[in-house]
């Protein structure tokens, strides 16, 4: 994707991106070589690679009332180019949760997860949805105040997979070698080969060929999952049992909103009807029950919206005047706000908009979150008050468990996120929007086993739910290939894992998805 329109929301896009990886130390590991069905292969690394700076520690949580043990093993692992030279190109940051006393790695699932951006870490779904810590956010969508805690996660995945957070190069600690150019890693095609590099390598390295292996990606994450599923199996003949796709993105012609593409307008608008109706912004009887009225407004997004968008200047004004008249009952806009825009609303004036007689503005990545808005004079909002309410409490714990818990102390920063890796490479997109379908449609069909979860919040206005059923209604793939899909919805946003009755409801629906992927 080379468009212009593009910069600004992939800069915001680069917040999510969701899960926790890499840090790195020095490390004392045993030098002795794991057996072949030990689930400790970490041990190995420090006596054949002796640039890999890794730390072990060991640890236990409780999960489903069942006790268990666990080995971290946190550090960068050395990427080699796939040439004569096999010089070094990149230290790749990671943290791998392991469960101890596993004798058949065969039998145990790993996933490999990465948050999104791009230049995102994997901070967001290491502590907020996947990993054996987590930050607690008020359910009520209030901002702590500092300091902020970090607690046991008792709906951490670990219970159901073994995990490993990746870092992609420019983000947490992970860097390029020196003497390397870091352009040869900021790019949609070279950000999925380096993520591949590190994947197959750590799969070889810590013996998981025979495991059954997932990828949980977020946010642009998802983009690069979906990328992956097919990489994997044409460069390295690497398999998949299921992709995790949380607040999904594989077209952003579903989220980017050009004067030629009226696309996002109807699939954002049952994301405002949502925000509208968790805000009260609704006429009573929207009020009632939020799925219904969901099904009510998609209709209409689909239908009548839909015809009225695409006649543009040839709409009639009678009907663009029922037009107005129905987006102000879903929406709670101004009729006066809705004709100045022509009947299309772009997410961030949305957020501007919707609660500007009480000079506030609702969250971007959550529209639950609710902060104060300073400039009301300006067309769009000038930050994101979700954003302000759950980086900085991820970002202190982050710091504050790496030292104390995991044993890594590093002086450099470690970046949560970054626009180091900017420009972004789009060159395969030119002139068109970036996409993964082409890539996913390709790796299903290829691995018709694999399995492919969706999990969607409804007050996301970054990447709305609507958007994620469009796109998977246009891969392209037959009935016996479409059953492999499972969409979910939570009442929350982009990181709907924040909200805790959400967080218990993924963790319940990945234990099916998981059981049902690895059941073949």
């Amino acid at each position: 994707m080379m468009l212009l329109h593009f910069s600004k929301t992939l800069r915001i896009l680069t917040v999510m991106a969701l899960v926790i990886s890499g840090l790195s130390v020095a490390s004392s590991l045993r030098a002795e070589a794991p057996d072949a069905s030990s689930a400790e292969p970490a041990k190995k690394v420090a006596a054949t690679t002796s640039k890999d700076e890794l730390t072990v520690t060991h640890h236990r949580i409780t999960i489903c009332d069942q006790e268990l043990e666990y080995t971290a093993t946190a550090g960068t692992l050395v990427m080699h180019a796939e040439d004569a030279a096999n010089k070094p190109t990149a230290n790749i940051f990671f943290i791998a949760y392991t469960k101890d006393g596993i004798k058949n790695l065969g039998k145990r699932p790993i996933s490999f997860c990465f948050n999104g951006g791009p230049g995102s870490s994997s901070i967001w779904l290491h502590l907020g949805m996947l990993g054996p810590r987590r930050v607690p956010i008020h359910d009520d969508a209030q901002p702590l105040a500092p300091p902020y805690k970090l607690v046991p996660n008792s709906e951490s995945l670990l219970d159901q997979t073994d995990l490993v957070f990746i870092d992609p190069v420019s983000t947490g600690y992970s860097r390029p070698a020196a003497g390397e150019d870091k352009k040869q890693f900021h790019g949609f095609d070279e950000d999925i080969e380096s993520v591949g590099q590190f994947i197959h390598l750590y799969t070889t390295r810590y013996n998981r060929w025979q495991s059954p292996r997932f990828l949980i990606g977020e946010s642009y994450g998802t983009l690069r999952a979906a990328g992956l599923s097919a990489h994997l199996f044409n460069r390295y003949n690497m398999t998949l049992n299921g992709i995790v796709l949380v607040s999904s993105i594989l077209d952003f012609a579903t989220i980017v909103f050009n004067q030629n593409n009226d696309l996002p307008y109807v699939l954002f608008l049952p994301t405002y009807t949502a925000t509208a109706w968790y805000h009260k912004r609704l006429p009573p009887d929207l009020q009632e029950n939020l799925e219904k009225t969901l099904t009510e407004v998609k209709e209409f997004a689909i239908g009548e919206y839909n015809n009225a968008l695409f006649k543009g200047d040839d709409l009639p004004a009678t009907e663009r005047r029922a037009i107005i008249d129905k987006l102000v009952r879903y929406t709670g806009l101004s009729p006066e706000f809705l004709d100045r825009n022509e009947i299309r609303v772009d997410n961030y004036r949305f957020a501007k908009n919707i609660l500007q007689d009480e000079r506030k503005l609702v969250g971007r990545f959550d529209s639950r979150f609710v902060g104060v808005d300073s400039n009301p004079g300006e067309n769009r909002a000038g930050y994101d008050p979700s954003s302000a309410a759950i980086f900085p409490p991820y970002t202190a714990t982050l710091y504050h468990y790496l030292h104390n818990e995991l044993n890594i102390k590093r002086d450099i920063p470690y970046e949560v996120i970054s626009d180091k890796v900017r420009p972004w490479n789009y060159r395969r997109f030119t002139n068109n929007y970036a996409n993964a379908i082409g890539a996913l449609n390709d790796a299903m069909t290829k691995n018709t086993h694999l399995k492919v979860f969706v999990a969607s919040g409804y007050f996301d206005l970054a990447t709305p739910f609507l958007g994620s059923e469009y796109t998977f209604n246009h891969l392209g793939l037959g009935p016996e290939l479409r059953k492999n899909i499972t969409i979910a919805y939570y009442d929350a946003g982009h990181m709907m894992y924040v909200h805790g009755p959400s967080l218990q409801k993924l963790k319940a629906d990945l234990v099916r998805f998981y059981q049902s992927a690895t059941s073949h």
